[in-house]
């Protein structure tokens, strides 16, 4: 009897991938409903047989100009996402975490099409991976792209972790020894910033199912814990436990998260004891 043969993640979306299957099928939806679109979408979408192949070419089409056309970033970004199927594969987890924690996202294909803050994330995982294997300045190069283009600021040796979402994305800056962790959710003019001149580690390190709201800034090599969610507007100059929220400036703990998920429920209202009004 023969063994069942053994697929890894990349062997197996390239057999079957729901989140492509998907996007594919609200795209050939949204070229009929509105035949403007039609040709942007197959371009864009439609024409392209795997997931990987459209996120490239989309963003190439984004990120060229007249110095480095947008041909030769398609050949770097599709031989970085043979090289690394990990990207692809987070690209998907956030564009689920955009359906599900943006209300004004009402289908997988839309933060592919049309939102910034989902184009950003992605170009900074195609720099990143460039920064970590010797293609520094190249790397450089897409964070100056994604700056001009998105107004979001980050550096490709920053970690982001998978299932982020970055709402709105305008302002955002995320400096060079910063760590996201997975689940996160952030909103528009979020600095995860240093404090000053100095040098090493000197970013926040962000960890998984944080919410930090509208305009907060983040200084210094603080750990903000995991679960916790950051007031719009705070200052967060020291750590923040697991599972509290912080507000002011600068930033005190206020009291529990008021859920068990803070940037899944992206509840941004605190009563007077630290809770989220909403749960």
């Amino acid at each position: 009897m023969s063994q069942p043969v053994e697929r890894n993640a990349a062997d197996a979306l390239a057999v079957y991938d729901p989140v492509w299957d998907r996007m594919r099928t609200e795209a050939q939806e949204m070229a009929q409903s509105e035949p403007a679109l039609a040709s942007f979408l197959h371009v864009t979408v439609l024409n392209h047989r795997h997931f990987n192949s459209s996120l490239a070419y989309h963003l190439a089409q984004k990120l060229g100009n007249v110095e480095v056309r947008a041909m030769q970033l398609r050949e770097i970004f599709d031989d970085v996402l043979k090289s690394a199927p990990e990207i692809g594969e987070a690209a998907r987890v956030d564009i689920v975490a955009y359906y599900e924690r943006d209300p004004a996202c009402h289908s997988y294909v839309q933060p592919l099409l049309f939102f910034k803050g989902y184009h950003a994330l992605q170009a900074y995982r195609i720099a990143h991976w460039l920064w970590t294997n010797g293609r520094r300045p190249m790397a450089l190069y897409l964070q100056n792209r994604i700056s001009d283009l998105f107004a979001v600021d980050i550096h490709p040796a920053a970690k982001i972790g998978r299932g982020v979402f970055i709402d709105h994305a305008t302002g955002i800056v995320i400096g060079e020894t910063a760590v996201v962790g997975d689940d996160v959710s952030m909103l528009h003019a979020v600095t995860l910033g240093g404090t000053g001149k100095e040098s090493g580690d000197r970013h926040p390190k962000v960890h998984r199912g944080v919410l930090i709201s509208v305009g907060a800034k983040v200084l210094g090599n603080i750990q903000i814990g995991e679960y916790s969610r950051i007031g719009a507007g705070s200052v967060v100059l020291h750590d923040v436990p697991p599972h509290c929220t912080a507000v002011g400036v600068p930033a005190k703990i206020v009291g529990c998260a008021g859920c068990d998920k803070p940037s899944h429920e992206m509840d941004h209202i605190i009563d007077e004891g630290g809770s989220g009004a909403g749960i």
